[in-house]
């Protein structure tokens, strides 16, 4: 396996089998080394960087329905709710007090926020921090609509593909397409975003070729980040008595795609930490190097529930700040609260 690894650290790509090969059984020294070889790789381009950005989840409602997801259209129980421009502008008010730079605006596909709404809250945020970068996480949108955000000031744009395998894709995502998730990704690196893509790990059904499947889009797609986690059950969703990804399926698959993709940001997400006390730090180790700590109102920070047993739901901003920067301190790792942009990011121009 170490020739393998060694490969990927050198050519940053292997083909199908070869993948296949290094997910299929890695004993616990190869594993140490792939994590060694990805550490290497994100301290060259990225020194002990830890990029911040200040998340702020400003509504849960979503008409969609996908079968893992907490506030699924479907799911009655939701406790739902919208923040008004003043209280996004309020935490990021609060966000550049604690030294934030970019603010991520998540939510889900709420039909109330129309194009002309969401083009006014990013203005607003513009021209209140017109030095921040502002990333969008509001899903599926017509063409159009992507460039007039990007128009209004938007800055960079997640959409995780979720899965590269078109039939688990269609299967877990009512009424959506794996094809047109793609369309969309596309469509956002032509108009000039810097663009995030990613998938969950452990989803019922899912195998090793689905993986690959994933390393293999990532790579065709040349993302400027990645974010990806362990599928966590929620009790309310169709999904919710099945088993959750592990930890170290996880850390594998983010060393792997450090190396596949050597200048990418790459989290450390929430869920990894939700799973594993130490999950974040672990994910640091193992090549990631962005964390998102939550600026969401804490009236409704609860209420945003994607899954069970979400970490951090309690913590005032401050709080949340100090305790990540302690953490990442203590892993080895140094905090950056700069705007984070990828390496080769060269602007924004409209194509």
């Amino acid at each position: 396996m170490r020739a393998i690894i060694d490969k990927l650290y050198k050519d940053q790509f292997l083909q199908e089998h070869e993948l296949t090969d290094l997910l299929y059984g890695l004993k616990p020294e190869e594993e140490s080394y792939l994590f060694a070889k990805a550490q290497e790789i994100r301290t060259k381009h990225y020194g002990k960087k830890v990029y911040m950005r200040g998340l702020i989840e400003f509504t849960n409602y979503c008409k969609r329905d996908c079968q893992y997801c907490g506030i699924r259209a479907s799911n009655k129980k939701a406790d739902r709710y919208r923040l008004s421009i003043d209280q996004v502008l309020d935490a990021c008010v609060e966000g550049e007090r604690l030294g934030y730079q970019t603010y991520v605006l998540q939510g889900g596909e709420d039909e109330y926020f129309t194009d002309s709404r969401l083009v006014e809250l990013i203005e607003a945020i513009k021209k209140k921090f017109p030095k921040a970068a502002i990333t969008l996480s509001v899903g599926e949108k017509p063409y159009e609509s992507y460039l007039k955000y990007f128009e209004a000031g938007a800055d960079r744009y997640l959409l995780r593909h979720e899965t590269a395998s078109e039939e688990l894709y269609n299967r877990l995502h009512p009424r959506m397409s794996f094809l047109h998730r793609k369309e969309c990704l596309n469509n956002l690196k032509r108009i000039g975003y810097q663009v995030g893509a990613g998938f969950m790990v452990g989803l019922p059904g899912q195998k090793v070729e689905d993986y690959v499947r994933d390393l293999i889009y990532l790579k065709e797609l040349e993302p400027h980040m990645v974010g990806i986690g362990p599928f966590i059950p929620h009790k309310d969703t169709p999904l919710g008595g099945e088993t959750g990804g592990t930890l170290e399926q996880t850390l594998i698959l983010l060393a792997i795609i450090r190396l596949l993709l050597p200048k990418v940001l790459l989290p450390a997400t929430t869920a990894l930490g939700t799973i594993n006390p130490f999950g974040r730090e672990k994910g640091l180790q193992a090549g990631a190097n962005v964390v998102m700590p939550n600026l969401t109102p804490m009236q409704v920070r609860e209420k945003y529930s994607l899954y069970d047993g979400k970490i951090c739901t309690g913590d005032e901003a401050a709080e949340c700040r100090r305790c990540i920067e302690q953490r990442i301190n203590k892993a080895g790792f140094e905090l950056d609260m700069g705007r984070g942009d990828h390496k080769e990011w060269r602007g924004r121009d409209v194509y």
